[in-house]
């Protein structure tokens, strides 16, 4: 019998553009982080397992805030941890390095807790919608294609901030809705007219309202995960002697290297919901007074876990 659908929640990011750990910040009523509210709603939409990768350095803060509280979660709870010195055989890291190797290489960080089950990926700190764990969940739940893999779309107009940059995947989908182009874009923001990005802060190229981003929302079948360790080293080879310090293994990367190459398809789901996050701390009120509106409006209990 298949394995049931696993969460996995990235929440081992440095929190650079916000200032802290924004993955523990409390933005509900009871002192909920963001991700309790995901785990609550995917939850909901069928998700028993939740697998949360986080690094050492931040493991005491975490289970006495996050952690404590998802005691009392109606749902079984493991912990993964990202490492920079979880490498392959033969690699060290670089003199002077201190930032994580990316969202890809977080999640091969987390291959044995996941345990060859089919596996949702998340942010902590991004809010996504209830719509959004329903169609991951039943896409991951009935799929019979070992290397047939998903993701929720978001409008990119619904996903950016008033205070500042955002990174997003920019996505190209075929007549079908698979993914057929995802180029990671680290510097995407508000314009006087509209959205527009930019890689060196000189020229900005507009982006439609509506083109599909990613959210790191991304639903995978277990062939991922051997497919991330043997394209990882190529990645290392190519990117060490260019930037050591900083480059990083992000997720789009081997999605666009198996969707490229026909190895893999990954079939774009849609979510109406609004993305928000806390990007920066400015985002941070916003995100309290929405989440409080949709308690008042009674999608969610006034304390999740009671």
């Amino acid at each position: 019998m298949a394995k049931k659908p696993v969460l996995v929640v990235l929440a081992a990011g440095m929190g650079s553009r916000y200032g802290g750990l924004k993955q523990i910040d409390p933005v509900g009523s009871q002192g909920e982080a963001i991700l309790d509210y995901s785990i609550y709603d995917a939850h909901q939409a069928g998700f028993d397992t939740v697998v949360i990768i986080i690094k050492e350095a931040i493991r005491e803060d975490f289970m006495a805030t996050v952690g404590k509280r998802l005691q009392k979660a109606p749902v079984e709870i493991r912990y993964a941890f990202q490492e920079l010195d979880k490498l392959p055989a033969g690699y060290t890291i670089p003199e002077g390095r201190s930032k994580p190797w990316g969202t890809a290489h977080a999640v091969m960080c987390a291959a044995e807790a996941i345990d060859g089950a089919p596996f949702a990926v998340i942010n902590a700190d991004d809010y996504y919608g209830k719509s959004a764990f329903r169609v991951i969940y039943d896409q991951l739940a009935s799929s019979t294609d070992p290397n047939g893999h998903c993701m929720v779309g978001y409008e990119l107009s619904k996903t950016v901030t008033d205070n500042g940059s955002v990174a997003r995947g920019v996505c190209v989908t075929n007549d079908e809705g698979y993914l057929t182009g995802i180029t990671e874009r680290t510097r995407i923001e508000k314009r006087e007219g509209g959205i527009a990005f930019t890689e060196d802060g000189e020229i900005w190229t507009e982006l439609a309202p509506d083109t599909t981003v990613s959210m790191n929302l991304w639903g995978f079948m277990p062939s991922m995960l051997t497919a991330m360790a043997e394209l990882f080293p190529a990645f290392l080879d190519k990117s060490l002697p260019v930037n050591p310090l900083k480059c990083e293994y992000f997720l789009p990367l081997p999605v666009a290297e198996l969707t490229g190459s026909h190895r893999a398809t990954v079939k774009v789901l849609t979510s109406p919901d609004r993305w928000f996050g806390v990007t920066y701390a400015a985002d941070k009120p916003m995100v309290v007074a929405s989440l409080k509106a949709m308690t008042d409006e009674g999608k969610y209990p006034d304390g999740l876990w009671g």
